[in-house]
């Protein structure tokens, strides 16, 4: 009798289980029924319809209660990450936008949008997610500290402070040299053309037998009859080279002009008779010889040719 008691405990146990299970399944699916919605529901005219998948966007709204209407997945290139009843699904982020440094880092797919990151070598400087610019990473000269990374730029060593003592060393001492050689350069120039003012071409009566075959020898003759025409000849620029070489004072050179400006031939002419009042006697030889020796040996001729006029009186 134990025994047939003990037997019938299990058939009570398992009984009662049962009832459980089917009260459960009862009420699931009664929840079902009541909303067969699995992603959700919106309104639309007067009707509840079930919301379109992650994916998907709304072609056409449902025609009956707790229904879905017609869904569709979304184009290339588009995306909907959340159920929705859009009637068109949002465009994926482009990760190629030029001077953005930027590279997909997960492609776009229609339930999610796609992710970028930051080129290699390149770095996020803002802390707005996603990041929309990304700028390159600092490259060091002296090392390393901290390397780049896709949220912080690189950390430079420090410079050493001998390093920089000794460049601004060279850097000074450059500098210095190249001032001396600039400053060297123009005294020399200045002292070449301040001595060239102080000593005019020596004129010489070129004895020699090469300078004789070389050089015109002009006749000593009084030039005052023939200034008009040997001014005409020589011009002024060349009737001014005379004069500075024979170191005429420029404030005289000058003063000529002043003298008679627009009127080149006039000014030429007063030089010349106060080049000639200088020379005195060998003005004549000394103006052909320095015609010659500033290679001026056309000219040289043509005054030649005056100074070898009929009727001319030795000075």
């Amino acid at each position: 009798m134990i025994a047939a008691e003990s037997s019938r405990c299990p058939a009570w146990f398992i009984t009662l289980v049962l009832l459980s299970l089917l009260v459960l399944a009862a009420s699931s699916s009664g929840r079902n029924r009541s909303n067969p919605c699995i992603d959700g529901s919106y309104d639309h005219e007067g009707r509840t319809c079930c919301l379109c998948g992650a994916g998907l966007h709304l072609e056409e709204h449902c025609t009956a209660n707790l229904q879905i209407g017609k869904c569709k997945t979304c184009p290339k290139e588009t995306y909907s990450s959340h159920p929705n009843y859009q009637e068109s699904c949002e465009p994926c982020t482009s990760c190629s936008q030029p001077n953005a440094n930027l590279e997909v880092d997960e492609p776009c797919t229609p339930a999610r949008n796609a992710r970028c990151r930051c080129k290699k070598n390149h770095y996020c400087s803002s802390n707005i997610k996603p990041c929309i610019i990304c700028n390159p990473c600092k490259v060091c000269d002296d090392g390393i500290k901290v390397a780049c990374t896709a949220n912080s730029d690189t950390v430079c060593n420090e410079k050493n402070e001998e390093d920089n003592k000794v460049g601004i060393i060279i850097g000074i001492i450059v500098s210095m040299l190249v001032i001396g050689l600039a400053v060297g350069l123009a005294c020399l120039w200045k002292r070449r053309r301040d001595r060239k003012r102080r000593h005019p071409v020596e004129l010489t009566d070129f004895n020699g037998p090469e300078e004789q075959s070389q050089f015109l020898r002009a006749p000593v003759v009084d030039l005052q009859p023939h200034l008009p025409d040997i001014a005409e000849v020589i011009g002024w620029r060349d009737m001014e080279g005379v004069a500075m070489r024979s170191t005429i004072p420029n404030a005289a050179i000058e003063a000529c002009q002043m003298n008679h400006p627009g009127n080149i031939q006039e000014a030429t002419l007063e030089l010349l008779k106060i080049w000639v009042e200088k020379n005195g006697r060998e003005a004549s030889r000394k103006l052909v010889q320095i015609l010659q020796r500033s290679r001026k040996r056309d000219t040289a001729e043509k005054v030649m040719d005056i100074l070898s006029r009929p009727n001319n009186n030795p000075a």
